[in-house]
């Protein structure tokens, strides 16, 4: 199975038009390491294209290997079949980690690491289908492609998986506390940091399940959850 994991020396991602970040360029982040991260504590992206019909923005389950973005789906489903045509695609991923409260409305804002990528989808070969799901697996519950029982032939017939690649892509991160301006400073008005933060619940076994918890399981509630 491929590793998601990458070495901290992956070169940056050099900007294109559509990727440079002119806005609060500050918060732009280039760099893979920073990126992979993003998309791998993602368990949702949002698949935004056009077709004759107007612009969509479809939420889907997704999972990175190597240096591409993941997502399967019905052979029958509209992002199925758009992004087969090859049309273009921008995903997008955040994740919000707290709410910034400042001492003016206009200077509030937020804590959040963001990914935007752009390109055309590509549809695995047949043959690489039940592996790249098995790595899905892996990241919803490292060990859980052991256990779980894998698509049979029917399933993997009826399924798409396809991928996009992470070299037209670009992050944007905000960490730490309100910038107010120098006026404001003296307003009698709280100011700092409301956390958010993403937390692993104790596992709630199935009415009919019979079997013990495996360890991935066991180690849900105590893993490390996002900042």
């Amino acid at each position: 199975m491929s590793t998601t994991t990458t070495s901290s020396s992956s070169p940056a991602l050099p900007p294109s038009d559509r990727t440079r970040i002119r806005r609060v360029a500050e918060n732009a982040c280039y760099d893979r390491d920073t990126l992979y991260a993003i998309v791998d504590a993602a368990y949702v992206c949002h698949v935004a294209f056009a077709d004759d019909k107007g612009t969509h923005c479809i939420p889907t389950a997704c999972w990175r290997e190597g240096d591409h973005l993941y997502i399967h789906g019905s052979n029958g489903g509209r992002l199925i079949k758009l992004l087969g045509k090859g049309v273009q695609a921008c995903v997008t991923i955040t994740h919000i980690d707290g709410l910034v409260l400042a001492r003016s409305a206009f200077n509030h804002s937020m804590n959040y690491r963001s990914a935007m990528v752009y390109g055309r989808f590509e549809a695995v070969a047949e043959e690489g289908k039940a592996p790249a799901l098995d790595a899905f697996m892996h990241h919803i519950a490292p060990g859980r492609e052991h256990h779980a029982r894998p698509g049979n032939a029917k399933e993997l017939a009826a399924t798409t998986v396809m991928r996009i690649s992470l070299n037209e892509a670009a992050c944007k991160v905000r960490s730490g506390g309100p910038n107010d301006d120098e006026e404001d400073m003296h307003l009698s008005v709280w100011a700092g940091v409301l956390p958010l933060v993403q937390q692993h619940g104790a596992p709630v076994p199935d009415v009919h399940n019979p079997q013990p918890a495996p360890d991935y399981v066991q180690q849900w509630s105590t893993a490390h959850s996002a900042p």
